[in-house]
């Protein structure tokens, strides 16, 4: 997991200046400023200039500025939209239905240039990449690889399910594999993985909670939203405990005790405890640290 905690990830519409003024007051780890699907064919235009000027204009306090732009094709809209939005000097810029390594590394290029130019720091801008079709999950191993700006993951488990012919359920077993495939690639390259948004929005929050749960325990590190509503419970969930992380301190504890002694698999609270056990306490170190908490 990066420095930059990223539990909760909120879409908004880049056209709508209200909903984005509304963002703005809900502490959440970062925005993702809409130019794909949240906005209409015939706004795009006007979503560029409504978001650039937000970006300039409004305190997004602690909040990460990420913008969405269009697909990464032939003919397409995203170019449009970098040069639409880049005045606005937002922290990055996500991707969607990534399906090659060329992709991602044509926008790093194009932020190489725009950095070079207004002799801003190399790594300026950041990248993510959301994977949700069929060919990008195949090619997840070149994807995650791609550039050095990438700084995580996104799972897409609807536009996935739609490329595929699936039909979703409930349980999600018909994305059960391409969502373990993004979190272990993420992992495996050291980037963040943010799981697909829950896009229920009737009844009460437990089914949203327990899919986030469900993803915390794949290894997540995130989640997108897709309404304010949604911030709290997902970024809760994704910050450990004050028992979470007192157990991991005494576990950690515990391993740094038996190590000056010379042993190596140990018994700790009546459990077996050995290496793995002991990385997986420090993550939780790791992310309390990310999340502002003492550890």
């Amino acid at each position: 997991m990066s420095a930059q905690v990223r539990r909760a990830l909120l879409f908004i519409p880049g056209d709508d200046r209200h909903k984005i003024e509304k963002g703005v007051g809900l502490d959440v780890d970062a925005v993702i400023l809409d130019l794909e699907d949240g906005v209409a064919l015939n706004r795009k235009k006007e979503a560029r200039l409504t978001l650039s000027a937000a970006l300039r204009e409004l305190d997004f306090g602690r909040s990460e500025r990420w913008v969405r732009i269009n697909p990464v094709i032939e003919g397409g809209l995203h170019l449009d939209d970098l040069d639409g939005t880049i005045s606005g000097m937002p922290d990055g810029y996500v991707i969607p239905k990534v399906e090659r390594a060329d992709q991602i590394q044509s926008v790093s290029d194009y932020l190489t240039h725009v950095e070079r130019k207004a002799d801003l720091s190399d790594g300026h801008f950041r990248l993510l990449a959301i994977v949700e079709t069929a060919l990008g999950i195949v090619n997840l191993k070149a994807i995650a690889s791609a550039d050095w700006r990438l700084a995580g993951l996104i799972f897409g488990a609807e536009d996935l399910a739609g490329d595929m012919g699936a039909r979703r359920t409930p349980d999600g077993w018909e994305v059960f594999y391409a969502r373990s495939a993004v979190v272990l690639h993420a992992k495996a390259h050291h980037l963040d993985a943010i799981d697909t948004p829950f896009i229920n929005l009737t009844g009460d929050d437990s089914q949203l909670i327990a899919q986030t749960e469900q993803a915390q325990y794949m290894g997540y590190t995130g989640k997108l939203a897709i309404h304010p509503r949604q911030v709290e419970p997902i970024q809760r969930i994704f910050t450990p405990t004050a028992d979470e992380i007192d157990a991991a301190q005494r576990l950690i504890a515990a391993f740094e005790t038996h190590q000056a002694a010379g042993t190596g698999v140990f018994q700790f609270e009546g459990r077996m405890a050995e290496m793995p056990m002991v990385r997986a306490a420090q993550q939780v170190i790791a992310r309390a640290r990310a999340a502002g908490l003492s550890g």
